[in-house]
């Protein structure tokens, strides 16, 4: 009896070990090369950094922002996660702080280093133009690039931290959205607008990798001219989207694919860059709502008036849907945190349609970098 007792617990032993081993070469398998996300951008990535920015007038940090899965306001301008929060997640690392909030608790003394997974950069009103919303207080994309840069040089972030790391930017919807909002004829023409934010994203692609970045996606704009703020705008139809500015987004995204897919490879062959498709995956959702699960992919959630898009959500006045979930739109200009999924996931895993030349998780898992 004892003997089979013994045969019993000695297959028990090898079944565990077997199962342990198992687990850690799956753990190994699946394991990111990718320890952090530097992330920068305008108000869809922005985690909370303009909150900390208290000269800045534009803000989330106030209900019903957060409420579906903070259960409070972080500074994020939707109800729950941005698409970086669940790209971070995807990769198995926590969420990135907003650069101005580790930087506070740096000079409190309750932190003593800056987070070994990232930073988020991102400052909601901004844009790729140096001007736009400056009278707003937000932090454009040369001055979050300064911020990056001060860190790496101070070795405050680590240079072989940064070779490892993902770099994600979007941004330019404020800048285009601006281009219609103004009283006064734009002093350049739509091309040549459109070119102007090509450049400095250049410029910005060129200096990130001269600080060591070699994972580096760039997210083309959603349509723009859809989004519910546009009842603001003069002469934008109300009925259907704003024609002439979705030209502007397009010709942008053409520009960003072509630095991610053509420039990139050619002048820094020791990078790899991604251009993720967010214009024709947002338009998937509108053309076949209902596949997707929303109901409503015309008005905000969140908002007044028409469209729910003449007020910010929140501001005095404001009616709430009764399921964000069913929306497209949780605000006047931002989408859901089911929307933001939806986008995440086609940005994760998706086909060449959705990202190019491969999927973030490919980039992230299955992409060797080429010597140094």
């Amino acid at each position: 009896m004892e003997r089979r007792h013994h045969h019993q617990l000695l297959l028990l032993l090898l079944v565990i070990s077997l199962h342990m081993i198992g687990a850690s070469v799956a753990a190994t398998v699946g394991r990111s090369k990718v320890p952090a996300i530097f992330v920068f951008g305008d108000s869809l990535f922005d985690a909370g950094n303009n909150h900390y920015n208290k000269n800045c007038s534009a803000q989330a940090d106030f209900p019903p922002y957060g409420t579906t899965f903070f259960h409070r306001p972080t500074g994020r301008f939707t109800n729950g996660r941005t698409v970086a929060d669940f790209i971070s997640q995807y990769i198995g690392i926590p969420l990135q702080k907003p650069f101005l909030e580790a930087q506070l608790e740096i000079v409190k003394g309750t932190r003593k280093n800056y987070p070994s997974n990232g930073l988020n950069f991102a400052s909601a009103g901004s844009g790729v133009l140096l001007a736009t919303n400056n009278d707003s207080g937000v932090t454009p994309l040369q001055i979050q690039l300064q911020q990056f840069q001060a860190l790496v040089e101070r070795s405050l972030i680590d240079r072989n931290q940064v070779k490892k790391s993902l770099i994600l930017l979007e941004s330019g919807s404020n800048d285009i959205f601006n281009y219609f909002f103004s009283i006064d004829t734009p002093a350049l023409t739509p091309d040549a607008y459109v070119e102007s934010m090509v450049t400095e994203v250049v410029s910005f692609v060129d200096a990130i990798y001269k600080l060591g970045a070699r994972r580096i996606a760039l997210f083309g704009l959603g349509p723009v001219g859809c989004v519910p703020a546009r009842t603001n705008l003069p002469g934008a139809p109300a009925g259907k989207c704003y024609g002439k500015m979705n030209k502007m987004v397009k010709n942008y995204n053409t520009g960003l694919e072509k630095i991610a897919l053509q420039t990139l490879p050619v002048k820094y062959p020791l990078a790899v860059g991604v251009y993720g498709a967010v214009y024709q995956i947002v338009q998937t959702f509108r053309s076949n709502p209902h596949s997707y699960g929303f109901g409503d992919v015309s008005n905000a959630c969140c908002g007044y008036g028409t469209l729910g898009g003449q007020l910010q959500c929140g501001k005095e006045g404001y009616t709430l849907c009764k399921n964000p979930n069913d929306h497209l739109f949780w605000d006047f200009f931002h989408p859901s945190e089911r929307t933001n999924k939806l986008i995440s996931k086609a940005l994760w895993a998706g086909g060449h349609a959705r990202i190019r030349p491969f999927n973030l998780k490919k980039m992230v898992n299955n992409i060797t970098l080429p010597a140094m």
